[in-house]
């Protein structure tokens, strides 16, 4: 139960996930992650990576999850932030996920991963390594319309994301 309770303790701040490599770190085997699989008090999300089976979705499931499934230094990459804001129209089904790592392992079709190599050092929003809401409304400007971009603009100030001056010069980038 111990076992159980240690990996409880960190899924549930992580949208109920964990890493094969998380459980090691609290001397958690690999074995005994595939026993707690089995027993099913674990979910086998994707390679190493489980959620822990009493846990209560959330909307932003789908993004942690891709993030967590890329690996280490992975962060949620332009139009799938405004999504997970909610800031304009978008397709939430197709998540974007940025990573400087070679990705080797087979993901799933929903998530599109980007190899940067120069990372630019992602914030956090709602626990999720994200892009910065600006530099992610700059990436989107090859996947999402202007009039739409300005519009995810004005909603991330109306929502304290940006500061009015972040507005202005994207605005004015925008228009250009």
């Amino acid at each position: 139960m111990a076992l159980y309770d240690n990996i409880y303790e960190i899924a549930a701040d992580n949208y109920g996930l964990i890493s094969s490599s998380e459980a090691k770190l609290i001397g958690v085997s690999d074995k005994e992650i595939s026993r707690l699989a089995r027993d099913g008090r674990l979910i086998r999300i994707g390679h190493g990576l489980y959620r822990i089976k009493h846990y209560s979705p959330s909307p932003n499931d789908p993004y942690a999850e891709a993030v967590a499934l890329a690996g280490v230094d992975a962060y949620l990459f332009g139009e799938s932030v405004i999504s997970m804001h909610g800031l304009a129209p978008t397709n939430p089904a197709n998540i974007t996920v940025a990573t400087p790592h070679r990705i080797r392992k087979k993901m799933p079709s929903s998530i599109r991963i980007i190899r940067r190599k120069h990372v630019e050092s992602p914030t956090e929003y709602e626990g999720i390594p994200s892009q910065s809401i600006v530099e992610a409304i700059r990436a989107a400007r090859q996947t999402i319309m202007a009039s739409r971009l300005e519009e995810a603009t004005r909603n991330a100030r109306r929502e304290g994301l940006i500061t009015k001056s972040e507005e202005s010069i994207l605005l004015g980038e925008l228009s250009e």
